[in-house]
């Protein structure tokens, strides 16, 4: 019995460590040409010719040949902001369920822990617009802060109604429990809860009606006016990180409610398709997401919390139909 054991617990090992090695490489390249996608979708929507899919690519590759400069004034926080921010969604790519069920560093893929992860990087970039001491990095920080302290709740518990069917917090363990039993996926639990984390990646994303990506209208940028002051390197990590930071979230959403295609062995052919659902379920949502920001405008700052009141409001709902139905 202990040996059936030990073997099951090395093909779980196995599959994590791959899983670990694929998810990052797979989001680390594929992040920026999600972003040119969505750049794209847009554009000829809006009908503009649009710039191609490789164009973060090039950009990027423009900024880190660029010197690296820092305002002068600001300390280390402002230095060391863009690596935590990178740092951590990097920690997120390898230890959550995006290609592989198994996690390599399994306690982290808690989703307590990941929530945090998120949260700090998003936190470290809102000091350093701060540390700056411009009017328009401090008011960018301080609407950042606004915006993460009513969108964490909000994906704790929508995230946690799945767990309690699970059983447990473990992200790995609730997409696993989804592919057991498919038929959740239709639930009330699972549709309050996908309304309440899409408002969510909204708003945590810097995505319309919440922000616009693609302004620089003082008076209405949140993301931008907190990196106005970053330039070369730092600048490409920062916008690095937030491309990653949305196929992240895209991603969990994905395999949270639709995980099919998702690798539960370290065969290669499993993995190789884990790597095909992940892209092509991601990128779906993202030009689904390109599109309809084309139909909307940006809300009012004031408005904002209502929309995320709405989305708490729905996550509450879900967990309190997870009690129910259990």
């Amino acid at each position: 019995m202990r040996g059936l054991d030990s073997v099951g617990g090395d093909a779980v090992n196995a599959l994590g460590i791959v899983g670990g090695i694929v998810q990052p490489v797979v989001i680390v390249a594929g992040a920026p040409l999600l972003l040119g996608v969505m750049r794209q979708v847009r554009a000829k929507l809006e009908g503009r010719a649009g710039a191609g899919v490789l164009q973060p690519w090039r950009d990027l590759r423009k900024l880190f040949g660029k010197e690296r400069i820092a305002p002068r004034g600001t300390s280390e926080v402002f230095r060391i902001a863009p690596l935590i921010l990178v740092a951590t969604t990097l920690v997120v790519t390898v230890v959550a369920p995006f290609v592989t069920t198994a996690s390599a560093i399994d306690p982290v893929a808690d989703l307590f822990a990941v929530v945090a992860l998120l949260a700090l990087g998003a936190v470290a970039l809102a000091l350093a617009g701060l540390d700056t001491g411009t009017a328009f990095g401090g008011m960018g920080s301080s609407r950042e802060v606004t915006i993460l302290a009513l969108v964490e709740p909000t994906l704790l518990v929508a995230i946690f109604a799945l767990s309690v069917r699970a059983g447990s917090t473990n992200l790995g363990a609730i997409v696993s429990s989804t592919l057991d039993d498919p038929a959740r996926v239709i639930s009330p639990v699972s549709l309050l809860a996908v309304v309440a984390l899409i408002m969510v990646i909204v708003a945590e994303t810097g995505r319309l009606p919440v922000d616009n990506p693609s302004t620089h209208l003082e008076l209405t940028m949140v993301h931008e006016a907190m990196v106005l002051e970053y330039a070369g390197p730092d600048l490409a990590l920062v916008e690095l990180a937030s491309a990653m930071r949305l196929s992240v979230f895209l991603g969990l959403l994905t395999n949270l409610f639709l995980p099919w295609g998702i690798a539960t062995s370290a065969v290669p052919l499993a993995v190789v398709v884990g790597v095909l659902a992940l892209v092509i379920k991601v990128g779906v949502l993202g030009m689904v997401l390109a599109a309809g920001e084309v139909f909307l405008a940006k809300l009012r700052l004031f408005r904002v919390p209502e929309l995320l009141a709405g989305s708490f409001l729905l996550a509450l709902l879900s967990v309190a139909a997870s009690f129910f139905l259990a």
